[in-house]
């Protein structure tokens, strides 16, 4: 009686997203046993192997966690992506940055595209290598991934609430096209390179969002007369009230509030102050300054949506 076994013998390999690796040899040898009259024999087939094609599939995202925020005449906005490799062999991969978009506010200025070189995740400005394509095209093994920074400056008529949409683009160097679509020979290892179901290119979109703020300054005069009344005569002392209110989204920077003291009043010393808070004439720790002739106060960076009043008092002589 004779009896045929099959048996399989494989190279082992990683479990990767994408399969075996690209280049991998997976070799079978079938075996037949039969009985003769001198004892059991033992046969192999020839080897048959078969060489993994590489598949080409790239997906692009973008890092940042919600839109990123800039103002007008901004330079160097930074968005961050990632590219990652969801093929199955090491490939290099073609960037392409694009930033005017329909159906978004404003087109921002391209001003390059960098590499995380360091892998940190944070746009290194020296670090990081600025990327040329065709020249240093990233090559991303399989199941890895790398940050893309792409900067922009923003034009400086956006206005408050304006948005951008900025998409960047991989594409395998190797090809791309329909998925199945093949490259003979050109896969790593020496097999074919066949299109993913990503057809080996995916775009990924990020947003700027401008937050634009603007001030308004109101100024009031409050009049206490030597008699109790509020007559402007010789011996009353005015009290100015100026209200900065800022309005739009986001900080409105370094706000100085300045004004000279009229001609034919006389100002009173130590009297100003910036939300209800004393402030001294000198030159010191605090936000208010008197120069002789008129006054300064320091009231720094404001949110959208809140005021900053300043008071100081005068003598009509």
């Amino acid at each position: 009686m004779t009896s045929i076994s099959v048996g399989v013998i494989s190279m082992p390999n990683a479990a990767y997203a994408a399969g075996t690796l690209a280049g991998t040899d997976i070799q079978n040898v079938a075996s037949a046993t039969f009985d003769t009259a001198g004892g059991p024999v033992t046969i192999q087939s020839n080897t048959v192997t078969i060489k993994v094609d590489e598949l080409l599939d790239v997906t692009v995202s973008s890092s940042d966690p919600g839109d990123v925020i800039t103002s007008p005449g901004q330079t160097s906005n930074v968005q961050s992506f990632r590219v990652s490799n969801t093929g199955n062999g090491d490939e290099a991969f073609a960037l392409t940055a694009t930033v005017a978009n329909g159906g978004d506010d404003f087109d921002p200025s391209l001003q390059q595209i960098v590499i995380d070189t360091n892998g940190n995740g944070v746009f290194d400005a020296g670090v990081d290598v600025v990327y040329t394509a065709g020249i240093n095209d990233p090559v991303i093994a399989p199941d890895q991934n790398i940050t893309v920074f792409v900067i922009t400056s923003t034009p400086a008529g956006v206005v408050d609430t304006n948005r951008a949409n900025v998409s960047i683009a991989a594409a395998a160097v190797t090809g791309t096209g329909a998925p199945g679509t093949s490259f003979a020979n050109a896969g790593q290892g020496g097999g074919n390179a066949v299109v993913g179901t990503t057809g080996a290119q995916s775009l990924a979109s990020g947003f700027l969002a401008v937050q634009a703020t603007s001030v308004t300054l109101n100024k009031t005069a409050t009049i206490l007369d030597p008699f109790g009344g509020n007559r402007p005569v010789p011996g009353a002392i005015v009290t100015y009230s100026l209200v900065a209110t800022v309005a739009g989204t986001g900080l409105l920077n370094n706000l100085v509030i300045t004004d000279p003291i009229p001609v034919g009043s006389q100002y009173q010393t130590a009297s100003m102050t910036l939300e209800a808070i004393a402030l001294t004439d000198a030159a010191d720790a605090d936000a208010g300054t008197f120069n002789g002739t008129l006054i300064r106060i320091t009231a720094g960076n404001v949110p959208a949506g809140q005021t900053r009043t300043v008071t100081f008092k005068v003598l009509i002589p």
